[in-house]
């Protein structure tokens, strides 16, 4: 990859120039609403429901809200991840890029790199753990890309990073899957569309919740967004310890090791020091927010049977704390009012099968 000190800053304009190189490389993908959603998250959460959660004995939120859903679950190969590799990988001089690319990711990123790396044709060598979703790694070599297999651990994974760097001529590069200003603002383009598009649908953003795992798109956005008046909001899951941003805010500092199998798969990845220094900052991120696995999963319900819309569990996220996070709920209360706020959901990847939903909603 490009050395840090050669790319472009963490800006608004440098995410408007990535657009303008990546935009013939991806889809323009749809927004959409469902009012029915708005009703749902419009409607306060019953005293009951929340006995059995961390909300107990406080008055349900009565927050006014609309939704608009930035659809990435339709982009090339089923995510958003297309824009950070095909930015990063354009911007690679022709002599690095021959020597070949190596990458690791659990799915979606793999698959992008490998999209990528056959556009401009490149060889594509992808770490993935050994416990990948069987269908994102058959994706990914369908794509090209050579797949090595580690174990789920950093050390295992560089290792095996390592042993594949070796086998390539000297100077090939390992692309990030997120930590790198390459890769946060080929993502943060589809910020610029989602403010557009709704402006287009003659309504304007207020706020957007975008999901948050190693952190890439969520600092792409908080980037591209910076200064339009737009809040920027982050989603995790809770489920062990997978909220890694909303701790390591609460205790002031990056917490650097994630052990979870939460259902969204593509958020099991702790931060890393770049996107931890946008995320941190609260003049470009107001806040994280965490929410069940079954929270996830009522949330992924509805996405299908309600709005139609085919999305894996990390996408689900976003509008899973709009609809059960009592905190963001109230905040929403308090700070739109009576006119409440549109609020826009990245929907950031589609990724699954009815073999994987199935096993999913039987347990």
């Amino acid at each position: 990859m490009a050395a840090i000190a050669d790319c472009p800053p963490l800006t608004r304009e440098s995410v408007q120039k990535a657009h303008e190189i990546v935009r013939k490389h991806v889809h323009l993908t749809p927004v959409v609403t469902n009012t029915t959603l708005n009703n749902i998250a419009s409607t306060p959460q019953s005293a009951d429901a929340l006995e059995i959660t961390e909300y107990k004995g406080r008055t349900p939120a009565k927050p006014k809200i609309r939704f608009f859903f930035k659809c990435e679950n339709l982009q090339r190969i089923g995510a958003f991840k297309v824009r950070g590799a095909f930015h990063a990988i354009s911007r690679l001089p022709e002599e690095v890029r021959r020597k070949g690319i190596v990458t690791h990711s659990s799915g979606n990123h793999a698959q992008a790199t490998a999209l990528a790396a056959k556009t401009f044709g490149i060889q594509a060598h992808v770490i993935m753990p050994k416990i990948s979703t069987p269908s994102k790694v058959e994706a990914t070599k369908a794509l090209g890309a050579n797949v090595h297999f580690s174990g789920s651990t950093a050390p295992e994974r560089e290792a095996v990073t390592n042993k594949v760097l070796g086998t390539l001529e000297p100077g090939a590069v390992i692309l990030p899957p997120y930590d790198h200003p390459d890769i946060i603002l080929g993502q943060g383009t589809l910020a610029l569309e989602f403010e557009q598009q709704v402006e287009d649908l003659g309504s304007k953003l207020d706020a957007v919740i975008g999901p948050c795992g190693g952190g890439g798109m969520l600092s792409g956005t908080a980037t591209a967004l910076h200064g339009t008046g737009i809040r920027v909001y982050g989603a995790e899951p809770m489920h062990e310890g997978a909220n890694d941003a909303q701790r390591g805010l609460a205790q002031g500092s990056r917490i650097t090791d994630v052990s979870t199998l939460t259902i969204a798969d593509g958020l099991r990845t702790p931060l890393g020091e770049i996107t931890w220094s946008v995320i941190s900052d609260k003049e470009k991120v107001r806040g994280l927010f965490s929410v069940t696995e079954e929270q996830i999963k009522a949330a992924m319900k509805l996405l299908m049977e309600r709005a139609k819309l085919f999305v894996e569990p990390s996408a689900c996220v976003g509008l899973a704390v709009a609809l059960f996070n009592e905190d963001f709920r109230s905040l929403v209360e308090k700070e739109a009012g009576e006119d409440g706020w549109n609020v826009g959901i990245i929907l950031t990847g589609g990724n699954t099968t009815i073999d994987a939903i199935i096993k999913l909603f039987s347990t």
